[in-house]
């Protein structure tokens, strides 16, 4: 079992003006007690289950590549990035960067978007669900062919590319991993079961039937189920024994990377490394 830590709140004692070294204090402390990845979610306001609007929120690939320049082990990844957010092919350049930049260690975290309120807030672009499913669809394609230094035009119904040159291209091979998030069963768990190398899925009493649902999709598409990493998203107690526990009962249902947050990271950065031995004495 592999464990992630997933920061999704920014409002720290201080203030803005100490926002960057907490910041990379939690990572680097993470990275160093042996944390797989390390996540951003990517919004540009705060959603409503951590708190109002207005708390902090940095914007996503910022601060990233921030922390590329403050780890060294660690996967970093947007958990996820809303497909209609950044057109393709400067997501694909955005991701392929972070990975040289870290010396490999990106991953594309990608879903179809959710959250209309920031969306219209900030004017970005926010098409019904049938389009934004339809747009992440092409989007992994498209991710997929500039990872891999195929420059042959893409023409989709949404997406254009007349030549989808990406240079320099990944260091990760055969290239970053893909991880697609979210539960939907007949939309999301079929891209995943197409295009993704790991999925993320809620850690809820619907969490087998997920699983059932996106190896009956891996069937019908031809795609070895047991290929694709799963992923489970964990709330983090201050208590290493019940990360312990959830650990065997996700292990028992073939997931392999437990991945969420820590309550007031900011002042527990020296218990991360208890997680981590938990998990390893199993």
């Amino acid at each position: 079992m592999k464990l992630g830590l997933h920061i999704s709140s920014f409002t720290w004692p201080d203030g803005a003006q100490h926002l960057g070294p907490m910041f990379a204090g939690i990572a680097s402390a993470a990275d160093d007690a042996g944390f797989d990845r390390i996540s951003v979610m990517d919004h540009v306001w705060q959603i409503h289950v951590n708190g109002p609007p207005e708390m902090e929120m940095l914007e996503a690939c910022t601060a990233l590549g921030f922390l590329a320049a403050h780890t060294h082990r660690a996967k970093l990844l947007t958990l996820v990035t809303g497909v209609v957010y950044r057109e393709p092919g400067l997501l694909a350049k955005a991701v392929t960067t972070l990975d040289v930049l870290s010396g490999g260690r990106a991953i594309l975290g990608v879903g179809a978007a959710w959250n209309a309120e920031e969306s219209i807030g900030l004017g970005l672009p926010f098409p019904p669900t049938a389009e934004r499913f339809e747009r992440l669809e092409e989007a992994l394609r498209i991710c997929r062919q500039m990872f891999g230094g195929d420059e042959t035009p893409f023409a989709g119904k949404h997406y254009r590319l007349d030549r989808p040159l990406n240079s320099p291209l990944p260091l990760s091979r055969p290239r970053p991993p893909i991880l697609v998030g979210g539960g939907g069963e007949k939309k999301t768990l079929l891209l995943v079961a197409k295009y993704a190398d790991a999925c993320n899925l809620m850690n809820d009493d619907a969490l087998p039937h997920k699983l059932d649902v996106l190896k009956r999709h891996c069937d019908a598409v031809g795609r070895d189920y047991d290929e694709i990493e799963k992923t489970v998203l964990y709330r983090f107690t201050d208590d290493p024994a019940e990360t312990a526990t959830a650990a065997r009962r996700f292990a028992g249902l073939g997931i392999t990377v437990m991945h969420g947050p820590v309550r007031d990271v900011w002042q527990r950065t020296g218990q991360l490394a208890r997680h981590v031995e938990a998990v390893g004495n199993l």
